[in-house]
């Protein structure tokens, strides 16, 4: 069997959990996820944080990417990344930098099984102050070369593609190179205040198959996880990464309030699986959740089925076709093959999710709908995890029956 097919089937535990501990942030960023802002009083305390944390050990879950909103502005968050090291739970977390002082650094520099990510999507601040806010770019940079003075190598530098820092590429590998980064880019998805701004940020067609031959040229050195395997329809050559949609098989997300979902980036009720306060806790929820048995199912592809290109892309991903109103089954909304654009002109409402923490309303760019979608899908299959986190390629280290 492919390694993919274990994929597909779903694992023991999520290689890839990203844990939302606060919706709390300094900034207000336009293609927010999770539409960040203010905290919700409901979050998790810090023994319930330690509770989930001491569940992760049992699962073997040996690392976790932790964001938010902005982690660090909990009282607790350092507090809890020491809690999960000692506990064998490699710590990987998001940051804006705002709390990066130069002793902090030094602490994790000191810190073994911690990684850290710092968000800049512009390589100008011209570029990153129009989507991330006034001063962030100078916070992300002081906070980077607090890293690099403390020591900390290979922290990661993650960028969301825009149309307008595509051309920025190989600027945003030489800041990654200056300060003893690697560099991480992920795709932007129309979720939370993204939706807002999608049709102004997602990058045109030529902009896809310029970051296409970019990765080409340059991937081996450069992170993506699974964001842009929707752009292997563009050639022969195959990017880095996991070739497949791994939402509820091998990704997904806990928020503040304890609730779970598929997909990181599918903040909706359609994909909201339980919640870690529930009897059973996280693994009731990752084992027992009846959307992850269908997820973990044969899925139907489609119309997709019969493009040429299907078995490069898969269909592209489930979050970007869903809060932009196409069905699961359809094309991806940036199908390299035009098909998505053709699909898009027959919607008439995209669904949008139920939560928003955002410091202040922002604008509707688009029509939305709350019509449901359905998602169906089939039963799951058990199968062994991998032993390495995703900020590399999911596939590193598996070992088929292992």
């Amino acid at each position: 069997m492919k390694l993919v097919e274990h994929f597909k089937q779903g694992l023991n535990s999520p290689i890839c959990l990203t844990w939302e501990l606060t919706y709390a942030c300094n900034l207000s960023c336009v293609h927010c996820l999770s539409s960040s802002g203010r905290r919700d009083p409901r979050e998790l305390s810090t023994a319930e944080c330690k509770a989930v944390i001491d569940e992760l050990q049992r699962m073997q879950v040996f690392y976790v990417n932790i964001g938010g909103g902005e982690p660090t502005v909990r009282a607790d968050f350092w507090e809890l990344v020491e809690y999960a090291v000692d506990h064998q739970v490699g710590v990987k977390f998001s940051t804006n930098g705002v709390k990066l002082t130069p002793e902090r650094a030094r602490w994790l520099a000191a810190t073994d099984y911690v990684d850290v990510q710092i968000s800049l999507d512009g390589a100008t601040a011209e570029v990153n102050d129009y989507v991330r806010g006034p001063g962030s770019y100078d916070t992300a940079i002081r906070a980077m070369r607090n890293l690099k003075d403390a020591g900390f190598r290979d922290f990661k530098l993650s960028v969301v593609m825009t149309r307008h820092n595509v051309g920025q590429l190989d600027e945003f590998k030489a800041i990654a190179d200056t300060y003893g980064a690697q560099l991480r880019i992920t795709r932007l998805r129309p979720s939370g205040r993204g939706a807002d701004t999608w049709d102004e940020l997602h990058p045109t067609a030529e902009q896809q198959l310029q970051l296409y031959d970019w990765l080409i040229a340059n991937g081996e050195k450069v992170l993506t996880g699974d964001s842009f395997f929707h752009l292997n329809a563009l050639g022969s050559d195959p990017l880095p990464g996991l070739n497949l949609c791994g939402a509820g098989r091998v990704v997904c997300l806990i928020d503040p309030v304890g609730d779970v979902y598929a997909c990181p980036f599918a903040i909706h009720e359609e994909f909201l699986a339980g919640n870690v306060r529930d009897e059973g806790g996280f693994a009731g929820v990752w084992n027992t959740s009846e959307l992850f048995e269908r997820l973990r199912g044969p899925q139907a592809g489609g119309a997709c089925t019969s493009c040429s290109a299907y078995d490069a892309c898969q269909g592209g991903c489930m979050a970007a076709k869903f809060f932009t109103g196409l069905p699961l089954d359809g094309p991806d909304p940036e199908c390299v093959k035009g098909h998505g654009e053709l699909a898009l002109a027959g919607v008439s409402g995209a669904p949008r999710s139920h939560i928003d923490h955002s410091h202040r309303k922002t604008r509707q760019s688009r029509k939305t709908s709350k019509v449901p979608v359905s998602i169906g899908f089939g039963p799951p299959e058990g199968s062994v995890r991998p032993d390495r986190a995703c900020d590399t390629s999911p596939l590193a280290g598996f070992q088929p029956g292992r």
